[in-house]
């Protein structure tokens, strides 16, 4: 059962949302989000309306303040469930737009992708199985991405400002 709940207080405290669905625009319910509470599933959170903005994934559990999922302030506007968390984790990445140039594949976490890739951008991928979070520095630090099955022939079609990428997690279960 997929359950996400919003609190506008650090330390689950004020008012609250609780969600068990995508959710385009959550301002109507609160004006700020200061500590998240994860029940079940995995979910993607977002500081503008439309899934649009900073992406922050989380896993089940607490997030007592904003700063435990890495969030940037205690601006959250859209949410949505991520449904490809499976056992198995598979994707391409490509050094140029369009599946060209030189490619690798990827079935594992990488904190510091430039020690496999010979470059820290990535312009184009393709998710055969699961779902993975790009983030722009190493170590799951800086802006993260979520990427889910399918092909992304750019950067901008996951959603990013530029191509640059310094690690990679795999959404699953600790």
């Amino acid at each position: 059962m997929e359950k996400i709940i919003f609190y506008e207080d650090r330390n689950f405290q004020g008012r609250f949302h609780e969600c068990d669905s995508d959710s385009s625009d959550l301002h109507t319910y609160l004006s700020r989000c200061n500590s998240i509470r994860v029940e079940g599933g995995f979910w993607v959170i977002y500081e503008r309306p439309n899934y649009m903005g900073y992406q922050y994934v989380l896993n089940p559990g607490e997030y007592p303040d904003y700063q435990r999922w890495l969030g940037i302030n205690d601006t959250i506007r859209s949410c949505r469930i991520i449904r490809n968390v499976g056992n198995v984790w598979r994707m391409k990445v490509w050094e140029r737009p369009n599946f060209e140039g030189q490619s690798m594949e990827v079935a594992d976490n990488m904190p510091a992708f430039h020690e496999r890739w010979h470059s820290r951008e990535v312009h184009s991928c393709k998710v055969f199985d699961g779902a993975w979070v790009f983030y722009e520095q190493p170590n799951y630090r800086g802006r993260q991405y979520l990427l889910e099955r399918g092909m992304y022939r750019r950067s901008t079609e996951w959603g990013g400002m530029q191509p640059t990428v310094g690690s990679i997690r795999r959404v699953k279960e600790h």
